[in-house]
């Protein structure tokens, strides 16, 4: 079939890849000239010279098989493209939690009983919530938010791990975020899999990572993506639809991967009755996303990747070393998820966090961006559009329904699906 795909983020190039591999004959539209969506390559100037950024800092974790095996398939190398490391919540001052690189769930059981600085009585709390989670089978009743589901773990234990893990894999709060959804991440991360738990830190660009190999390849299989084009319609006719870009083209299918509200536009516009799932797609709400990079000379963490104590006025919970990670020197990604507030406040504050909790003074403001629309509220119950919208037309990203949060897995988990269901 002849098969229109409207963007060319992670799932929209999951999306095209598998839809060629099955036969189809493929066009990508990407309204931008950087493919990637809310994953992708910024490119900026920091003392006259050019600047590789990403409009945020997003890691990737070993229990993302789809998309680390798509990008073998890509030819991307891992060793070369990530730092692999077990998962650490370490913070400035040394304490926190390191899993040892033994299979799972040995290797959380190791770090929670080794934690630095931790009581034994957070210890203890921790293990025997994580305990219930497994007996439970990782089911929780559909209102209970991940806040619900620690009730009696010690405020340490909470404050050090749960939080940071909560809001850095769905972008939002743990008193307003999904338990069941937390602890669907949980299971893959922390006890289905060996390494399912390594954090996979970027030493390339989003864009590098997969989105640039699944263009190329679909290039060089002779389906060249057309960038910098945006969809301005899609229409239901009696022999498919028609997508109207810079002309009108007559495609038998259609696949929408761009943002939901960019999706229900189209939808809305198309002729289709698609109530219901206008309803969830306009539904959804939606976490900022904010990654303060700053630059020092010699700056330099203890870890590539550091948490943060994270308040009101020092909102950042994360700090990344792109030094270590073969970016310049000196340059840190304060990391600030489901943030709140304006580009030039928050850029102060973390500065004014930087020098606080690790000492750097010196570090100067290079580039604050706000994804405003970084990622949906991902709440207890909440209802995401399906992936079938009307016959003929599907959509993908990882705001469809599924299992996971917000995430790079999730989305090109959704584009994989998507393209295997055309027909």
């Amino acid at each position: 079939m002849k098969v229109a795909i409207v963007g060319a983020g992670w799932a929209g190039c999951a999306a095209a890849v598998e839809a060629k591999r099955l036969g189809h004959e493929v066009t990508v539209f990407e309204a931008a000239r950087t493919p990637g969506g809310r994953a992708r390559r910024v490119s900026a100037t920091w003392s006259g010279q050019p600047l590789e950024l990403d409009n945020g800092q997003h890691i990737l974790i070993g229990a993302y098989t789809e998309t680390l095996g798509l990008m073998k398939e890509l030819g991307v190398d891992e060793d070369e493209s990530f730092l692999r490391l077990p998962l650490t919540m370490q913070f400035p001052e040394g304490s926190g939690v390191t899993l040892p690189n033994w299979p799972a769930p040995l290797d959380a059981l190791a770090g929670i009983l080794m934690a630095r600085d931790w009581p034994w009585a957070d210890k203890l709390s921790l293990l025997k919530v994580a305990l219930g989670w497994q007996l439970g089978g990782f089911r929780c009743r559909p209102g209970q938010s991940v806040s619900d589901l620690c009730r009696g773990l010690a405020p340490g234990a909470m404050a050090s791990l749960i939080e940071p893990l909560c809001v850095s894999a769905l972008n939002t709060p743990a008193d307003r975020a999904s338990g069941q959804v937390f602890l669907r991440v949980m299971r893959d991360s922390l006890f289905a899999q060996n390494g399912g738990s390594n954090l996979l830190l970027p030493h390339r660009d989003l864009s590098a990572l997969l989105p640039d190999a699944a263009l190329a390849w679909l290039t060089a299989q002779g389906s060249v993506p057309r960038l910098g084009v945006r969809v301005q319609a899609i229409t239901a006719t009696a022999a498919g639809w028609t997508v109207s870009a810079n002309s009108p083209e007559a495609f038998d299918r259609v696949l929408l991967a761009c943002p939901p509200h960019e999706a229900a536009r189209l939808v809305a516009g198309s002729g289709v009755a698609a109530d219901a799932w206008l309803a969830h797609a306009r539904g959804l709400q939606h976490e900022a996303l904010t990654t303060v990079y700053a630059h020092a000379p010699g700056a330099r963490l203890g870890q590539p990747m550091l948490a943060l104590r994270a308040t009101a006025s020092e909102p950042a919970q994360f700090v990344l070393d792109r030094g270590q990670l073969g970016g310049p020197s000196g340059l840190l990604a304060f990391v600030i998820s489901a943030s709140s507030g304006d580009s030039a406040t928050l850029t102060q504050q973390v500065l004014a966090q930087a020098a606080r909790q690790l000492g750097l003074g010196a570090l100067q403001a290079v580039q604050t961006i706000v994804e405003k629309r970084a990622t949906f509220a991902c709440t207890p119950g909440l209802q995401r559009p399906a992936a079938e919208v009307a016959t003929g037309l599907l959509a993908c990203g990882d705001y469809i329904a599924g299992p996971y949060p917000a995430t790079l897995e999730g989305a090109v988990r959704s584009g994989l699906a998507a393209a295997r269901r055309l027909r």
